[in-house]
């Protein structure tokens, strides 16, 4: 069984927010996949700084999060968002705020794979959805 990473855990990894040794136990031997909704939210990133060593920074790791395997969105992932936002929709929360979420969410689903995250709380009571909850480092 594969695991795709939310695309916190990728921010987390690259601000050293996250300890690699956790992503790499919470892993395990499964393949890891990348959705291309991360790769849109990592490129937003890099755009959206001002910084210019930052943005170069920013850069240089999506550079690295695209070679990892990249999962695309398929008319199977539209049918699994659309029940994952009627779902969340229906527990009272709006699924506006969450739709990025939702769409690497329903990835997961589609292809059979658990979820890691550091935002649990953005998936709660999504049916069908693995999910793998990793703590980000404390800070001192």
């Amino acid at each position: 069984m594969g695991m795709i990473f939310d695309s916190c855990v990728w921010v987390g990894l690259a601000s050293d927010q996250v300890q690699r040794q956790d992503v790499l136990a919470a892993a395990g031997d499964a393949p890891v996949f990348t959705s291309v909704i991360s790769l849109g939210e990592l490129g937003f990133g890099v755009q959206s700084c001002a910084d210019p060593t930052t943005r170069a920074l920013r850069a240089a790791y999506l550079r690295q999060v695209e070679t990892r395997p990249t999962l695309g969105v398929s008319p199977q992932t539209a049918a699994a968002f659309g029940l994952l936002a009627a779902a969340v929709k229906q527990s009272g929360r709006s699924p506006r705020p969450r739709y990025n979420d939702l769409w690497i969410a329903a990835q997961a689903i589609e292809h059979g794979y658990s979820l890691l995250t550091l935002n649990g709380s953005d998936f709660v009571g999504l049916p069908g959805l693995r999910l793998v909850v990793l703590q980000p480092k404390h800070q001192a």
